[in-house]
């Protein structure tokens, strides 16, 4: 039942754009662009012949013949974001470090700087400032705090959309609880980290990237911030400590990076007019049902695409491959003498295939002729651009 209740979900948002796509491009020129309308025909495409296809054959009594058709890969389909999950998990789970308390930090920005980044949102320009810049606040928090210069290490995942669906950027960061004192190479605990530090160091470092990237269009916007903001801009480190475990702490991540604009259960009711669905309310902690006419819903929706080629996950610091392994046995050694034990390697959880997954879920093996129970050959692969990619001759003799 909940199987064909996520499929449903799946084939509604489909037949919105489906229906509606070419209607929202007319009124929107900004979105009249030939790589919205790559990411739109790809999601609509998905699991469909159109979007290229896998043929197998059974070579043993030639009675089954199975064609399994592509996913768009893209964490804009709904049908797509379990498996795009899995190949961030794997993704992640290759970057932590044994030993290492990690803590997650949110930094977000003030919704009167919401339409500057909008209006950026086809570069990517800002977005990647954004995640550089969050690297640069939390060193200097680490700095303040510790009295001295730290080498730190983060994961960085940029998030575009709020729960109502709305463009409202803001960074999820995996940051090391410690990091290398740079004046004697020595590894430093960070432990506690006052607010107050943050949410200043944020604003600072923020504005001043702005400022930068921007220019004096907005520098009167920039200064009024300063005075509705005296405390400093939101910033939230979760309370305790996030999962220890390499596959909770990839999936506590890759939730953030790996989700779609929303979620297939969210999705209540769609009319031909309207669309109606439900986000769980950060002011009043609270569901809540909304309901929006059908353009709106899909402008809320493609204001997430992502430019093309942009990594929404990063790596900086000691989190980036060279700068570990330059001071991993500095590393090991800082956390083994203040009383963490180093258990080895975090073990690599490795992405399921599109077999493994189905068997998971119905029972049966997709690639097994339904006649003999032999297993079925790879005969062809089809693109929907290139045509015949691969064809074995020998099976079709």
């Amino acid at each position: 039942m909940k199987k064909s209740r996520e499929r449903h979900d799946k084939e509604m948002f489909k037949r919105i754009f489906d229906e509606h796509w070419e209607s929202f491009k007319m009124l929107h020129v900004s979105y009249q662009d030939d790589y919205y309308d790559e990411v739109i025909k790809k999601m609509l495409n998905c699991g469909k012949e159109a979007g290229g296809y896998s043929e197998y054959v059974c070579s043993e009594c030639g009675g089954d013949i199975r064609r399994v058709c592509f996913s768009c890969k893209s964490t804009f389909c709904l049908s797509c974001a379990k498996g795009y999950t899995d190949n961030v998990v794997s993704q992640v789970s290759e970057k932590l470090h044994a030993g290492i308390i990690y803590r997650h930090v949110v930094l977000t920005i003030p919704e009167q700087l919401r339409r500057v980044f909008y209006r950026d949102r086809k570069k990517g320009k800002l977005l990647s400032e954004l995640m550089r810049t969050a690297q640069v606040c939390l060193e200097s928090v680490a700095k303040t705090v510790r009295r001295r210069e730290m080498k730190i290490g983060t994961i960085i995942v940029v998030q575009t959309h709020g729960r109502s669906g709305r463009y409202n950027p803001h960074v999820h960061i995996i940051m090391t609880d410690g990091g290398i004192d740079q004046t004697n190479g020595m590894w430093v605990k960070l432990g506690y980290i006052p607010y107050e530090i943050i949410h200043k160091q944020w604003q600072y470092n923020l504005l001043k990237m702005l400022k930068k990237e921007v220019g004096e269009e907005i520098e009167g916007l920039l200064n009024k911030l300063w005075s509705l903001y005296p405390k400093g801009f939101v910033a939230n480190v979760k309370k305790g400590q996030v999962p220890e475990s390499c596959r909770g702490l990839a999936r506590y991540l890759a939730k953030y990076v790996a989700s779609p604009p929303i979620a297939v259960r969210r999705i209540i009711s769609y009319d031909g007019k309207q669309v109606t669905y439900w986000y769980n309310d950060h002011k009043s902690h609270s569901k809540k049902i909304e309901t929006v006419d059908v353009l709106t819903f899909i402008g809320r929706m493609v204001q997430h695409i992502m430019p093309k080629g942009f990594k929404r996950i990063r790596y900086y610091g000691l989190q980036s491959t060279k700068s570990f392994q330059k001071w991993k046995k500095i590393i090991e050694k800082g956390i083994q003498k203040i009383g963490i034990i180093v258990k080895g390697t975090y073990q690599i959880v490795v992405p399921k295939r599109y077999r493994e997954r189905y068997k998971e879920v119905t029972g049966k093996d997709p690639l097994k002729c339904k006649n003999c129970g032999k297993e079925l050959k790879l005969l062809r692969i089809w693109h929907p651009d290139y045509g015949v990619l691969y064809e074995n001759k020998e099976l079709l003799q």
